[in-house]
């Protein structure tokens, strides 16, 4: 970076354009939501770990999305509540592309293990007989690991294109956080190549996994509608419209956000969903899970039960 004469050593961040009592009623709102992002992920990762009826393939992918909603939530939302709190405080020119760069990461796995859970639930449903055979834990972790692989993968090409501009002013991001297109702005060079990766990069993650998503819920809704027992279907509609509620949320905002048509202020828009996704998606998806899915009940009231005196 020092052979680029990069002049600029520090960004601001500057938000959203409020009034500082709505700043500071915010900041309690936006505390209160991360507390509970970080408890209600917590929460589903300490019950898959310690009990053992929820040591399935199904919930040891829950296990790896709440731990990409942990920490899209931390890369993102701390260095919001300081700045509601004060004046915008710089963050470093590496600390910025550090934000940016972990942030592809989380998005790009969670896409990723997004697809993998369809293709568990896919074969779970259709193919019963062969589920446990052809879904072992080696396939498992095999799967998750190469989901966390790629998504480093595919960030560390943004962060390779990013690194060689030069910035040399002005310094001040138009976002809440080191958002990549908005630290894009503000390179003193042609950032065409950049953009295009970035849509490509989108494209791929989005509308190709979507496309496959879709596929196994046909299948899966044909192989429902054939089970005889309403208890069989019921059982297998609410595992399947808990993971369909998180894809939505998930998919929706992401790809109004990088592949949907802009009106009025794309950037303004751009800023309050990549809100609802950094703070709001990783809080609703533990709460979808849990109201929805029975063995997540039962396991939460054996652990309660544990806990109480006898």
């Amino acid at each position: 970076m020092g052979g680029n004469q990069t002049s600029v050593t520090e960004f601001l961040l500057v938000g959203f354009p409020l009034t500082p009592r709505m700043k500071v009623l915010l900041f309690g709102l936006f505390s209160v939501f991360y507390v509970f992002t970080l408890l209600g992920n917590g929460v589903i990762l300490g019950l898959i770990l310690l009990d053992s009826k929820l040591h399935t393939p199904m919930y040891f992918f829950l296990s790896q999305l709440a731990t990409v909603d942990i920490a899209y939530a931390c890369n993102t939302v701390p260095q919001m509540l300081v700045n509601l709190l004060s004046p915008a405080q710089p963050i470093s020119f590496a600390g910025c592309l550090t934000q940016t760069f972990l942030f592809l990461i989380f998005a790009h796995t969670e896409c990723l293990l997004l697809v993998v859970m369809s293709y568990d639930r896919y074969m779970a449903i259709c193919l019963p007989l062969r589920y446990s055979t052809i879904m072992s834990w080696r396939v498992c972790i095999t799967l998750a690991v190469a989901s966390w692989t790629v998504g480093f993968l595919l960030a560390l090409i943004h962060l390779v294109l990013l690194l060689p501009l030069p910035f040399c002013g002005p310094q001040k991001v138009n976002h809440f956080f080191c958002e990549v297109l908005a630290v894009l702005k503000l390179a003193c060079a042609d950032t065409h190549l950049n953009k295009v990766v970035v849509f490509a990069g989108a494209v791929s993650v989005l509308v190709g996994p979507v496309s496959a998503i879709v596929v196994s819920y046909s299948h899966i809704l044909r192989a429902v509608l054939k089970i005889q027992s309403a208890e069989g279907r019921w059982k297998a509609f609410s595992t399947c419209s808990s993971h369909l509620g998180v894809v939505g949320l998930f998919y929706g905002t992401a790809m109004i956000m990088y592949v949907g048509p802009q009106h009025g202020d794309p950037q303004e828009q751009k800023k309050y969903l990549l809100l609802f996704h950094s703070l709001f998606n990783p809080m609703l998806n533990p709460l979808i899970y849990s109201l929805r899915n029975r063995e997540v009940n039962a396991a939460l009231r054996r652990r309660l039960g544990k806990g109480r005196p006898s």
